[in-house]
């Protein structure tokens, strides 16, 4: 349900955009992992508190799997703006998870990062043109679904606004013709992320994700 909306919006966004303008759809996969980060908060039912290193595992094909989708609106031949949704995912190894007090912590349908774009290309760096490098940089929100199981109390399985998020891209797109274009890149995205458990609990993290990927533009 969250995906078909973000989806609807950015699809509903471009369709408002003056035709005079080029708009680029752009769909997205890739191989994304995550760095360790600490944990820390309060366990439901009067647990305790936690604090805890996690090495997360990203297994970006396993289902859910990893993807994005990002649309920009290019105002001039160099500079654009958009929004951008990308389906990220952390999963704890389950010794880490059970050392904090949880038999499974996962935020894996997913740790999504909404953020608006700012887009700057070069469409005339090589001779050929169809080579175009470009860099990006966007802020918005982390809308995690909190899947997480404590040894000791209620499940939590839901989707919350946690907090602020970043992500910055770089990559080159090729034009297949005047509609398509295949592209590459990598992107790193920046979560902060407070979210509630049920019982009374708290689940506090930042976490970082590094993403090779690639898709297939979309311009009209």
């Amino acid at each position: 349900m969250l995906r078909a909306l973000i989806l609807a919006a950015v699809l509903t966004a471009s369709a408002a955009i003056p035709a005079a303008a080029e708009v680029e759809l752009g769909f997205y996969t890739g191989v994304q992992t995550a760095p360790h980060s600490r944990i820390r908060g309060d366990l439901p039912a009067g647990g305790g508190s936690y604090d805890a290193l996690i090495g997360w595992e990203g297994n970006s094909f396993a289902p859910p799997p990893y993807y994005g989708v990002r649309g920009t609106w290019w105002q001039s031949a160099t500079l654009g703006f958009g929004v951008e949704f990308t389906h990220t995912k952390v999963y704890a190894p389950d010794s880490e998870a059970q050392a904090a007090g949880f038999n499974n912590l996962e935020l894996t349908d997913g740790l999504n990062i909404l953020t608006v774009n700012v887009m700057r290309r070069w469409p005339d760096a090589w001779a050929s043109g169809r080579l175009t490098p470009y860099v990006g940089g966007g802020l918005g929100v982390a809308i995690p679904h909190v899947d997480a199981d404590p040894i000791v109390g209620p499940d939590t399985f839901e989707y919350q606004f946690t907090g602020p998020a970043l992500r910055l891209t770089a990559g080159m797109s090729y034009d297949l013709s005047d509609r398509f274009s295949l592209f590459g890149e990598y992107q790193f995205t920046h979560s902060r992320n407070e979210a509630e458990l049920e019982g009374g609990g708290t689940l506090n993290t930042n976490i970082n994700t590094n993403a090779l990927n690639f898709g297939i533009n979309l311009k009209f």
